[in-house]
């Protein structure tokens, strides 16, 4: 019968042990919205025309990144208050018309007409759920299986942000800035899990003086033991007569060099994002890294109303040509006046 071998024994190698060296083959990104966009088409499933993109997928990426919602709303918001309503279009329906608009590239207002053909009101319908029909007049509201709603020929406006590929819908202009606001994302969520798991190793303690008894040794890790846990990063005395000067080192594992990439991941996505929605980050209370700054606000604003602004609002009059009456108007974008009732 052959001896067993002991766990903590590690077997020697033999001398036919070699270094092997390989490499991995080039990187292949796991999404390309390119190149799914140029092999699909809008799918027609008999009735309706799919989107080409998933828009229940641009809805959970809102909250991806907090720069890519706060540059959405932050549109939103400015748009409808330069917003003038008006008894066909409220306030609150251009707002969720705008917001539909800049997340999925596609927005719907439902004309509701009297008996005798009088416009009455503007609906907003949720850009989510709306997909446009075999006859390109014609729009569903589809909630689920065999839940559809067929709204009425010719009463639903579609305001598109156009597409190369296809002219059924629109897509949206951050498209190309998803994957950093996916990457925000995973970085935020995976330091997340690291603190909270909290069985990381956080570093090594060192020490190789000798101490004068194992009393000393077992107190020191009594005591590192105990620092765990509420209250925890305390202050650790250690006494080592005739200690050398690195004879105690606390050597780091893992944390230093995973902070550094935490954020350099976090400022490279968030200034793609940014890029994507052209949104100055003064704007969005951004504070710089460096000395410089990002330069003064009111030069920021006004360039930013001038090139990003002006251009939404002319798209959105695309209605007042549909319904052949001016019912999108806007007010000029002003920074020195100040609402009612508020004082500097």
């Amino acid at each position: 019968m052959s001896e067993s071998i002991p766990p903590d024994t590690v077997p020697a190698t033999t001398n036919n042990t070699r270094m092997e060296a390989f490499t991995f083959g080039d990187p292949t990104p796991v999404l390309e919205h390119s190149e799914m966009l140029d092999s699909f088409e809008c799918w027609l499933n008999g009735r309706w025309y799919e989107p080409p993109i998933s828009f229940p997928g641009l809805a959970k990426s809102l909250n991806a990144s907090v720069h890519h919602s706060s540059a959405i709303y932050f549109k939103t918001n400015i748009l409808t208050s330069t917003f003038v309503p008006n008894k066909f279009l409220t306030r609150d329906a251009f707002k969720r018309f705008a917001l539909d608009f800049l997340i999925f590239g596609n927005a719907y207002l439902e004309k509701r007409t009297s008996r005798s053909g009088l416009l009455l009101s503007l609906a907003p319908a949720l850009a989510k759920f709306v997909r446009r029909g075999k006859e390109l007049n014609s729009y569903y509201f589809v909630t689920g299986w065999q839940q559809e709603h067929e709204f009425a020929a010719g009463s639903i406006f579609h305001l598109i942000d156009p597409d190369i590929n296809q002219e059924v819908y629109g897509v949206p202009q951050y498209l190309s800035a998803l994957q950093s606001a996916w990457l925000n994302e995973a970085a935020t969520l995976f330091r997340r899990k690291y603190y909270k798991n909290g069985s990381h190793a956080g570093f090594i303690f060192y020490m190789t003086d000798a101490a004068q008894n194992q009393t000393d040794v077992d107190s020191l890790r009594k005591a590192m033991r105990e620092s765990k846990g509420p209250g925890n990063f305390r202050n650790l005395f250690m006494y080592a007569p005739n200690g050398k000067k690195d004879g105690i080192q606390i050597l780091p594992v893992s944390d230093v060099a995973a902070k550094d990439e935490f954020f350099n991941i976090k400022g490279v996505t968030r200034d793609d994002v940014l890029a994507a929605h052209r949104v100055p980050p003064q704007l969005l209370g951004i504070m710089p890294n460096n000395t410089g700054g990002f330069g003064a606000v009111e030069p920021a604003a006004r360039v930013f109303a001038r090139n990003e602004l002006v251009p939404l609002q002319a798209q959105f009059r695309a209605l007042n040509d549909w319904l052949g009456q001016d019912v999108i108007q806007f007010t000029d974008y002003e920074l020195s006046t100040m609402p009612t009732g508020v004082t500097s």
